[in-house]
């Protein structure tokens, strides 16, 4: 075998397995920054879920206090 095609296949051999290497390690990498980001939204989730809770009971307060200052004015009037 000649020097010049020995050279050729040797690097076309290491190029292609140092393509591999490096798709394998990019695919790695992905995968855990997905699962990182998976888990990151199902923590932006339970907080959006806890603020949507909040809110629901201020909104109930507010309601009572509502009815409460309504029927706070309305004793008054029934009395005259």
């Amino acid at each position: 075998m000649q020097p010049l095609v020995f050279l050729i296949a040797l690097l076309s051999t290491v190029g292609l397995g140092a393509f591999t290497i490096i798709k394998v390690a990019r695919l790695i990498t992905t995968r855990r920054q997905s699962v990182d980001v998976t888990e990151r939204i199902e923590e932006l989730e339970r907080t959006v879920q806890d603020l949507q809770q909040g809110l629901a009971e201020t909104q109930e307060r507010l309601d009572f206090a509502e009815r409460m200052l309504s029927a706070a004015r309305e004793q008054p009037r029934l009395g005259k």
